[in-house]
């Protein structure tokens, strides 16, 4: 057994995320193991770029409100306790919701050996005027 060291919070990339977004790594796919944990939190509007995921996502969301959606898809409020599952290659995006922060563990594997491209591959922004747009 190892107790790891936590790490120090992340503030989200602005090529990444709309908005104030922190995350702490829970678990960083330290071999054999390819799981990767992040909680991630989202200010009241702020969301990720659209994204998708070489091994798809889960997303587990334990505070506030969110918003989720898959391209060409409806809008999903997201609630604490629920548990949304993107598969691998689909483009999606997720936040909080306009007037509440939203936290989340983001839950995904790392590449695995010999398999190739990029581990989450990154795409435009949701515009302001999409993300008012979209409200379920």
């Amino acid at each position: 057994m190892q107790i790891i060291p936590k790490t120090p919070t992340t503030k989200g990339p602005t090529d990444m995320f709309t908005g104030d977004v922190h995350f702490d790594v829970i678990a960083a796919g330290v071999a054999p193991s390819r799981l990767r944990v992040n909680i991630v939190r989202f200010a009241p509007g702020a969301r990720t770029a659209w994204h998708r995921h070489a091994n798809g996502q889960t997303l587990h969301v334990t505070d506030g409100r969110g918003l989720v959606q898959s391209r060409g898809g409806e809008v999903v409020q997201m609630r604490p306790g629920d548990t949304v599952y993107t598969p691998p290659g689909e483009w999606h995006w997720h936040g909080a919701a306009p007037e509440h922060f939203m936290a989340h563990l983001a839950m995904w594997e790392s590449l695995a050996e010999g398999q190739e491209g990029p581990e989450t591959e990154w795409g435009k922004h949701v515009t302001d005027d999409e993300y008012r747009t979209r409200q379920p």
